[in-house]
């Protein structure tokens, strides 16, 4: 006759279970000396739709305040944000959003 092993009952470790809400990544234009602000404002226009105001106003966040955020979404959304900006000659780049 055959037994089988008693069960062996084991520990569970305790860990934390951090969860991290999904943060959006965003795309941000830096300052640069090549491009006009005029070219900045309509590059924003075209690229994302915006009015002219709205790009006004993100150029000279761009002029004056050396960057600004100009979209937020998926990772891969900013990725192909910063490469269309990156053939419009202008300097951005991608983080994930604080």
């Amino acid at each position: 006759m055959s037994t089988a092993p008693a069960p062996v009952e084991l520990e569970r470790p305790e860990t934390e279970n951090v969860v991290r809400p999904d943060l959006p990544w965003v795309t941000i234009v830096w300052n640069d000396p090549v491009n006009l602000m005029s070219y900045v404002t309509f590059v924003f226009q075209k690229v994302f739709g915006y009015s002219k105001a709205k790009a006004r106003k993100l150029m000279l966040d761009v002029h004056n305040k050396g960057r600004a955020v100009v979209s937020s979404g998926s990772r891969e959304e900013m990725e192909r944000d910063v490469a269309t900006l990156h053939g419009y000659g202008l300097w951005a780049t991608l983080q994930q959003d604080k």
